[in-house]
């Protein structure tokens, strides 16, 4: 399916001949005359990727950019600018932008910046399998597992540091959220954290991707301009795919990490920056090493501080605080008033493979919630593969780390004639969240908004948990 691109601007017959020039690609284009129009627009969906210029009456080109970054951070926005403007075109692509081209352009250089941003975004959306619109994923890292612990422990101490960190992972794993908290971490957190997906970019633009490329360099490069390196000097680099490179390439990409400097393409000039480089992969590099696709001297310069991130399937434990995370996101966002994920329905979450990892969950949540009629999410709310799932009993999966479980007796017992699987697993699963919630009570002093961050569930689902299993507010049974 071709992407739609929305294009923006004020001049009518800059976006006609815009829009000539990329339905000639095979693209599908829609166009907005203002900065107003292109938000309206926007907000109905289906936009992959933004094409605005920069200055225009009233709501310019950042705000167009602010607004996408807010409600869909996963588009690329490419922004258009004029000569005396690049040095505010620099710095959108600081504050998130994906890329700019300066007036006047060779359709060429347009062409190249506009299949760099649609392979991007095909990138987002078909490292799943099965249908996902963007690259949604949690603000934060969310779980309470060893790995994750594990995770929140190396990040706390290499955040402040200059060393290089190489994130390994399956796809929706959520590397790029180490990144984030890498850079967040860090005293470099005031300065800016450019990303690029090494596998969006095509072999023969690497070089000018990375180190930037000097006018008249080859055909299309009608004016200078910086890499990526230069866009991060201060900040943090983020190279995402970082297998993807090309061999060829892999030796300057050594040697910039090394020496912290580099010539553009086609300058003489060698430009000094103070970089932190982060890498992510979803490969074995090591591999790709045996195999000659990747060079063992960058690897080690790249591998100073391993982290791996566990598949979704390996960390069944934290899928109910991703659930709940995801459940009151989309709440707030879609207007929602889901209050709950019946047991049979968690049970059917957690026995899930997830190819997909957080990125597929989120996306099931998503869905789930637009289409559930009631207040919580049934069993028969979820999609067909998930409801086909064999049912099994999660009483014994590991809990958060805060807490031991163990089921009360009150749970139906498994010799119990009368009562069927469905029924057993619904009560253990009744009495294992009953017992989480009381030792979470008990663990705070009763304190309820405490118990609340140690379930990672909001204060208002924790209240609502407690009266439906009989649990009075300590605060109520203090006054009474």
């Amino acid at each position: 399916m071709a992407a739609t691109i929305l294009i923006v601007d004020d001049e009518p017959n800059l976006r006609k001949v815009l829009a000539a020039t990329l339905k000639r690609e095979g693209y599908e284009v829609e166009q907005a005359a203002d900065g107003e129009q292109a938000i309206e627009r926007f907000d109905e969906g289906g936009i992959d990727v933004v094409v605005s210029d920069l200055v225009m009456p009233k709501v310019g080109g950042f705000d167009v950019l602010r607004h996408v970054l807010e409600k869909a951070p996963d588009v690329p926005v490419i922004l258009i600018t004029a000569h005396g403007t690049v040095d505010s075109a620099v710095q959108a692509i600081k504050t998130g932008a994906f890329d700019y081209i300066t007036k006047p352009f060779e359709q060429s250089e347009l062409r190249q910046v506009i299949a760099k941003a649609a392979r991007t975004r095909d990138l987002t959306r078909n490292n799943l399998s099965g249908p996902f619109e963007g690259e949604k994923l949690p603000s934060r890292i969310v779980g309470q597992s060893q790995a994750i612990q594990d995770i929140y422990r190396i990040v706390e101490k290499v955040a402040d540091t200059p060393s290089t960190v190489l994130i390994t992972g399956e796809s929706g794993t959520g590397k790029e959220l180490v990144a984030q908290a890498l850079h967040r971490g860090s005293s470099r957190r005031n300065q800016p954290l450019i990303k690029i997906n090494c596998a969006a970019i095509p072999k023969d633009l690497m070089e000018s991707e990375l180190f930037g490329y000097e006018r008249g360099a080859f055909t299309g490069a009608v004016t200078s301009k910086p890499g990526r390196f230069e866009l991060a000097d201060g900040g943090t680099l983020f190279l995402d795919e970082i297998g993807e490179i090309p061999i060829e390439m892999q030796v300057k990409l050594l040697r910039a990490l090394q020496e912290s400097e580099f010539e553009r393409v086609g300058g003489v000039k060698t430009l000094k920056v103070d970089v932190r480089l982060i890498a992510a992969t979803n490969r074995d590099l090591h591999k790709e090493i045996q195999a000659g696709r990747f060079r063992e001297d960058l690897f080690y310069r790249l591998n100073v501080v391993p982290v791996s991130l566990p598949a979704l399937r390996d960390r069944r434990s934290d899928i109910p605080l991703l659930v709940e995370f995801f459940r009151e996101k989309y709440n707030r966002k879609l207007n929602k008033r889901i209050d709950a994920v019946e047991p049979e329905a968690m049970e059917a979450l957690q026995a899930y493979a997830w190819p997909g990892n957080i990125r597929e969950l989120e996306n099931l949540m998503e869905r789930s919630l637009l289409f559930a009629d009631g207040p919580t999410i049934r069993h028969e709310d979820l999609p067909e593969n998930l409801r086909e799932i064999a049912p099994v009993a999660h009483a014994a999966l590991p809990a958060p780390a805060f807490v031991s479980v163990s089921v009360p007796a009150a749970a139906p017992s498994h010799t119990d004639a009368s009562a069927s699987m469905k029924d057993i697993v619904k009560g253990a699963a009744a009495a294992l969240e009953r017992d989480l919630i009381t030792r979470a009570l008990d663990e705070t002093g009763g304190n309820v908004t405490q118990a609340a961050k140690k379930l990672q569930i909001s204060r208002k689902s924790l209240q609502n948990k407690m009266k439906e299993f009989g649990l009075r507010d300590p605060d109520e049974r203090t006054a009474g």
